[in-house]
C-alpha cells in the first residue's frame, strides 16, 4: 500500500531526479554554441551522450536492481559519481574534454531513470493510478530548474556554465538522499545468476509479443524526431528572440504536470493504443507549429507547440512506462524499464542526434543563425510517418503470461 509518507519520499526523489536533468540539459545547445563555439554536429554529438548512457542502462539495471544489489543504494552511488562529472564538465573550455565528462555524467545518470521508476513501481499496488501523481513531481523539478535559469538571467548573461554547478549540487543531494529511500532489494530468483540475468537479457523475451515488438520499434522511431526538440529547441527560441527562453520552455513541463494527473483517466477511457497514438501525433503538430511560429505576431504558435509537450511526453513516454510495467513479469520489471529506456533515450535519440546535427548545419545562415522552417518540417514528417506505422500495426491484446513470462505476477490484461 502506498501510504502518504512513502508517497512523499518517492515524490521528493522524482523532483530531484528531473531537476538534475533539466538544470543543464535544456540549455546545453545554447551553452555549447555560445561558450564553446560548437557546430550543430558537435551539439548533436554532445546530446548523443544521453543515448549512449541509455544504451548501457538495461545492462546496469539488469545487473544491480533485478539480481544483486538494492536499487536505492545504486541510485545513490550513480548520482554521487554523476555530480562530480557534471561539475568537471562545466569547467572545460574546449569541446573535446567537455564531451568526455558529459559522457561519463550521462552514463551514470541515465540508468537512474529506470531505477527511480523501479523503486516507485515496487511500492505501488496499481501503478497506472498511483504512478502519475508521484511522477508529476519530476516535472515540477524540471520546471524549477528552468525557472531558476531564467530568473538568474544565465542565458542572456553568458553564465550558462553555472547550470552545471546547479546540476552537480542537485545530483549530490539526491545521491545522499537515495540511501534513505525505501529498501528495494532484488526480486527473489530461482537458481544462480546467469549471463542473461547479469545483462538483463531476459527482458528481451517481451519482444516475442507482436504487440510489444511494435511498441518497441515505434519507441525507437518516434525518438528520431524527438532528438530535434531536445537538441535544438532552446537554441531555436534564443535565435528567434524569445526572452528568458529556458523559463518559457518550462511551459511544456507545466503542461506535462497537468496531463500526468489525467493519465489514469486517459488510459482507462482510451486504452493503451489510442493514448500512445495521440502522443505521436502531437509531436508532428508541435514541429509544424515551431516551423510556422516566430517571436512576433505568431508567438502563440510557438507557445502552443511548447504546451503540447504534456501530450507528447505523457501520452507516449509515461504511458509506455506504465504499459511496460503492466506487461513485464515481476522478475524482469527493472530490466524491462531499462530496455524501454534503451529503445527511446538510447537507440532512437542516438539515430536522431546523428541525423539532426547535419540537418541543422545544412540550414546555417551567413549571420550564424538558422533557417528553422525546413529544419522543423523534417521531424514533423518523420513523427507523422511513425504514427501511421504504429496505428496500423499495434494490437493491445497480450499479457506477460501470454509471452512465456507466467510467474503469476503479471499485472492485469492490457487489452481493452
Amino acid at each position: 500500500m502506498l501510504d502518504s509518507l512513502t508517497r512523499t519520499r518517492l515524490s521528493a526523489m522524482m523532483c530531484l531526479e528531473f531537476f538534475v536533468w533539466g538544470a543543464w540539459f535544456v540549455t546545453l545547445g545554447t551553452y555549447l554554441a555560445s561558450d564553446l563555439e560548437a557546430t550543430g554536429s558537435q551539439i548533436a554529438l554532445a546530446f548523443l551522450t544521453q543515448s549512449l548512457g541509455a544504451i548501457l542502462a538495461p545492462f546496469i539495471v539488469g545487473l544491480i536492481a533485478d539480481r544483486f544489489f538494492a536499487a536505492q543504494r545504486i541510485l545513490g552511488v550513480l548520482h554521487l559519481f554523476s555530480a562530480v562529472m557534471l561539475f568537471l564538465a562545466g569547467r572545460q573550455e574546449d569541446f573535446g574534454p567537455f564531451f568526455v565528462f558529459a559522457l561519463l555524467a550521462m552514463v551514470s545518470f541515465m540508468p537512474t531513470l529506470a531505477l527511480a521508476n523501479s523503486i516507485s513501481f515496487r511500492r505501488m499496488e496499481s501503478p497506472e493510478r498511483q504512478f502519475p501523481s508521484v511522477r508529476v513531481f519530476g516535472t515540477i523539478g524540471w520546471i524549477i530548474a528552468g525557472l531558476l535559469i531564467g530568473w538568474l538571467g544565465w542565458e542572456t548573461g553568458g553564465a550558462l556554465s553555472n547550470t552545471f554547478v546547479m546540476a552537480a549540487i542537485g545530483s549530490a543531494l539526491l545521491g545522499v538522499y537515495a540511501f534513505t529511500l525505501p529498501h528495494t532489494p532484488p526480486e527473489p530468483s530461482d537458481g544462480p545468476a546467469t549471463v542473461r540475468d547479469i545483462l538483463g537479457l531476459d527482458a528481451l523475451a517481451l519482444l516475442k509479443s507482436r504487440s510489444y515488438l511494435v511498441f518497441f520499434i515505434a519507441s525507437i522511431l518516434i525518438c528520431i524526431p524527438l532528438a530535434f526538440y531536445y537538441n535544438f529547441t532552446n537554441l531555436y527560441l534564443n535565435e528567434i528572440g524569445v526572452p528568458r527562453a529556458a523559463a518559457v520552455q518550462s511551459l511544456g513541463q507545466l503542461s506535462e504536470a497537468g496531463f500526468l494527473l489525467l493519465m489514469p483517466l486517459m488510459l482507462r477511457k482510451l486504452g493503451v493504443k489510442k493514448t500512445l497514438l495521440i502522443g505521436m501525433l502531437a509531436w508532428a503538430a508541435r514541429y509544424a507549429m515551431f516551423a510556422l511560429g516566430d517571436s512576433g505576431s505568431l508567438l502563440w504558435l510557438v507557445v502552443i507547440g511548447l504546451l503540447l509537450h504534456g501530450v507528447c511526453y505523457d501520452f507516449f513516454f509515461v504511458a509506455g512506462q506504465i504499459y511496460t510495467d503492466r506487461f513485464a513479469p515481476a522478475r524482469v520489471r527493472s530490466a524491462a524499464q531499462g530496455l524501454i529506456s534503451l529503445a527511446t533515450y538510447g537507440v532512437g535519440l542516438l539515430i536522431g542526434s546523428l541525423i539532426s546535427g547535419p540537418i541543422v548545419d545544412a540550414f546555417l545562415a551567413a549571420d550564424g543563425t538558422h533557417d528553422w522552417i525546413p529544419i522543423w518540417l523534417v521531424p514533423a514528417a518523420l513523427a507523422l510517418l511513425v504514427a501511421i506505422f504504429f496505428g496500423s500495426m499495434f494490437r493491445e491484446q497480450q499479457t506477460a503470461d501470454a509471452i512465456g513470462g507466467g510467474d503469476g505476477a503479471g499485472r492485469a490484461d492490457v487489452a481493452t
